[in-house]
């Protein structure tokens, strides 16, 4: 029996085979772990996205600015499988075309997503919260006889340790801080391990402390995750991005260091003012 991620159905009824997709392990053999290539996406004549081109490195951290309707929510409703491109190509590594798998499928293969409202379960600890996220056989019944190993626990643990939650790890989540809570949903996405994470504007609503915090996080992760993140606080963006693209009508306006988007005229139009 295949995995969820092992073949997909193409309209004619054949199969595109996703063999390289093994132990759960994405073909970055060629650096991209994330390639979008001319996507467009149109709604009632409006294009959210028009040949969006966008490629994302294995391990890179990865930040993605514009103004309102620029096309960032879009693209990453594309990425996830929530919306199908008109046209263009969408491939999460070497192998695994984005456009032929469900949203299931498409978390399954590694992709992780957050959005920008913390979505906990508040009644259950900061532990059962993780315990929950495993990636594991979420079945009733094998919920219901699972009974956590060792090193299940450890990898708890060890999450809670990565999110700075290990003295909450008893406390409900629904008496966390608002930045506490986005740590953890990002630690229930890593539970889950995921290759790529999408996060969406993650620091809005927290303070100074914590926002500097999930800068140190996020720079932590780099490396071991490949990381997309859409922000529009340029502090924030400034601590922790290497690269930085920038979005306006659905394209790619301008891409480079912070220094170098920062210093772009069009972007100074369009989106940082003067």
């Amino acid at each position: 029996m295949n995995s969820p991620v092992e073949e997909s159905v193409n309209p004619n009824g054949s199969t595109t085979g996703l063999g390289h997709v093994v132990g759960d392990s994405v073909d970055v053999s060629h650096g991209p772990i994330l390639y979008l290539d001319d996507i467009t996406v149109s709604f009632d004549g409006f294009k959210a996205l028009n040949r969006l081109t966008i490629t994302v490195d294995a391990g890179e951290l990865r930040c993605v600015i514009g103004p309102n309707g620029a096309g960032k929510t879009t693209m990453m409703d594309v990425i996830t499988g929530k919306t199908r491109p008109d046209e263009g190509t969408a491939f999460f590594g070497q192998t695994i075309d984005l456009t032929r798998l469900t949203e299931p499928q498409i978390a399954h293969a590694g992709i992780g997503r957050k959005f920008q409202k913390p979505t906990v379960f508040e009644n259950h600890t900061v532990f059962e919260n993780l315990e929950l996220a495993m990636k594991a056989d979420k079945r009733v019944f094998a919920s219901i006889r699972a009974r956590r190993t060792a090193e299940e626990i450890d990898s708890i643990v060890e999450t809670m340790e990565t999110i700075d939650l290990l003295p909450q790890a008893d406390l409900a989540a629904g008496l966390l801080s608002h930045g506490q809570k986005q740590w953890l949903e990002i630690g229930m996405l890593l539970m889950q391990e995921p290759q790529l994470l999408l996060l969406d504007e993650p620091v809005a609503g927290m303070t100074d402390e914590e926002t500097a915090k999930t800068a140190q996080l996020f720079k932590s992760l780099a490396g071991k995750r490949s990381i997309v993140v859409v922000e529009h606080d340029m502090e924030f963006i400034s601590e922790i991005a290497a690269t930085v693209t920038v979005l306006h009508e659905g394209a790619v306006l301008a891409e480079g260091s912070m220094d170098v988007v920062q210093s772009d005229e069009r972007v100074i139009e369009v989106y940082l003012g003067r």
